[in-house]
């Protein structure tokens, strides 16, 4: 079993199965098929599927026209779970949020692979790919695929390869971002390594599944913790009259020992904000407390309400207060020049000036209507950004910093300006930083 299925994924005859056409799933998807894999695509979103199948993008990173090629060469989009049974590799590319208590929530991961289960056959490898707890691939998946009587590393094939999707990054795709896999048997790290060789230039194997998830939590764990640092260094700059940002510019002309990690609103995006909450809640299991990673976690989440404090104090010296004011948010996507709004905290911002009174109002060139969202709703739409409108708020704050602003126009006519991302370099009496 294991070298017919070695070679099917070598000669790429193999069909491949991704379950999750997000922003993962549907770069992988594109990928497979750019290389010459009959690829089937599935989301429990019908919506999402059939525009897909029509052509058309949905995420605005991914232009139309390279879903259009990946469709002519074969990328089928479906809602229909059964088709997996035609697939010889089914990678799960699903979210992995926490619930309101902040614990994992694996109800994506467990729910897709109880879909899948009727449909699993000898001759097939299922890859997960979302970011986990390390033990999830052998304590959730391994038990449920094994009810099928098919023994892991003969018949089918586990194996653990996370995500590392950059969306927007253009120095970055999904070729050419080297990619970690352990598999559950050796066995399966074989065809794990084989699954991947074909449309990655560099595979990495590491010895278990486990490992390949504790590596992806390190990598995102690394950046909260930096992003904490430099965030409560900004407060501590802050209170003595220095310019964080300008303190981050020298230090990083130095050529070893410094990584410049930039502060602002808060964190965003489905990794940086949620991962360490994965491996804080699993260390509990083994009598650990992660102080270092919950300190971090606590900075972060406190971004917001530092940037609102800063608006505050802000309008205060103008004799205004945040209740009655017009606020202009700029850049409401998690980070720049996307249109991603997963855990962004320009909307907890809103949410936390409108509950204080203020008259809000966004603009974000990538988002032109604010989308449906399970915990925040606004009914507003993007505004333009002209002289004479900017000068009707009281405040603009700068949240995320799209290169499709016009800064010098934006400190031109807006009357104040609080800026979380350091895009003013100069001083400027209509600018606070924050």
């Amino acid at each position: 079993m294991l070298e017919k299925l070695k070679n099917k994924l070598n000669d790429k005859s193999a069909v491949i199965g991704i379950v999750g056409l997000g922003y993962v799933g549907l770069p992988l998807a594109i990928r497979y098929s750019e290389v010459g894999y009959k690829v089937i695509g599935l989301d429990i979103d019908q919506e999402k599927a059939n525009k897909i199948s029509s052509g058309k993008t949905y995420i605005k990173h991914i232009p139309d026209e390279v879903i259009s090629e990946a469709i002519e060469k074969g990328l089928e989009a479906t809602a229909d779970f059964s088709k997996t049974k035609i697939a010889d590799a089914l990678i799960l590319c699903v979210p992995t949020p926490l619930n309101q208590y902040r614990e994992p929530d694996l109800s994506f991961v467990i729910d897709t692979i109880e879909e899948l289960l009727p449909y699993i056959r000898p001759g097939q490898v299922i890859s997960l790919e979302s970011t986990t707890y390390p033990g999830t691939t052998e304590e959730e998946l391994k038990p449920r695929i094994e009810t099928t009587n098919l023994s892991i590393g003969r018949d089918v094939f586990l194996v653990y390869s996370p995500e590392r999707e950059d969306p927007g990054n253009p120095d970055f795709i999904t070729q050419t971002i080297a990619k970690v896999c352990g598999g559950t048997t050796p066995e399966c790290l074989e065809i794990g390594l084989a699954l991947y060789d074909q449309v990655i230039d560099q595979v990495v194997p590491v010895s278990s599944t486990r490992a390949a998830e504790m590596t992806k939590l390190l990598e995102n764990i690394h950046r909260a913790v930096n992003i904490g640092l430099v965030n409560e260094m900004k407060i501590v700059a802050d209170r003595m009259d220095i310019d964080i940002h300008e303190v981050i510019r020298a230090a990083a002309t130095k050529p070893f020992g410094f990584v410049p990690y930039y502060p602002g609103p808060g964190l965003g995006g489905h990794c940086i904000p949620i991962d360490p909450f994965y491996l804080t809640w699993k260390a509990r299991e083994y009598g650990i407390n992660t102080r270092f990673i919950e300190l971090a976690g606590e900075v972060n989440s406190s971004m917001p309400q530092w940037v609102v404090s800063k608006v505050s104090d802000a309008l205060n010296q103008r004799c205004k207060s945040i209740n009655g004011s017009k606020i202009l948010v700029l850049g409401i996507a998690y980070k720049k020049n996307v249109d991603d709004m997963r855990e962004s905290p320009s909307v907890e911002l809103m949410d936390l000036l409108q509950k204080k009174g203020a008259e809000i109002a966004y603009s974000d060139p990538h988002v032109p209507v604010f989308p449906k969202m399970r915990k925040y709703h606004f009914a507003l739409a993007s505004v333009q950004q002209k002289p004479e409108s900017l000068a009707e708020y009281d405040c603009v704050i700068v949240a995320t910093n799209h290169d499709a602003f016009d800064y010098p126009m934006i400190l031109q006519h807006a009357k104040l300006i609080v800026d979380s991302r350091g895009v003013y370099l100069e001083h400027a009496e209509n600018v606070v930083k924050a």
